[in-house]
């Protein structure tokens, strides 16, 4: 978990904290600020939800496997408009919007 992560995605990054600099888990060694310092359980549920939406980033997953601009507008050229999309259409199928 990266608790830098947590706190952002919690909106609690006008605070002030220092974390220990061991080997995770790291731990809170001082927190200053107008908000309360977050719970474990409340760091581990923002964990849950960042890694939530990383695993459904459709936008993520559609550019790791696009062809590079360069093989696109080859399929265009040497194939037509109508093949480079068959490309393009199967890799937003594969990762449609949620």
């Amino acid at each position: 978990m990266d608790i830098n992560h947590c706190i952002d995605h919690l909106g609690l990054n006008r605070n002030t904290y220092r974390l220990t600099q061991s080997a995770t888990p790291h731990e809170f060694i001082s927190w200053d600020g107008p908000d309360a310092q977050p719970t474990q359980e409340e760091l581990e549920t923002a964990w849950t939800q960042i890694q939530t939406a990383y695993d459904n980033d459709y936008a993520r997953k559609r550019s790791a496997e696009y062809p590079s601009i360069v093989d696109q507008l080859d399929k265009i050229y040497h194939d037509g408009i109508n093949e480079w999309k068959k490309v393009i259409k199967a890799t937003k199928d594969k990762y449609p919007k949620s």
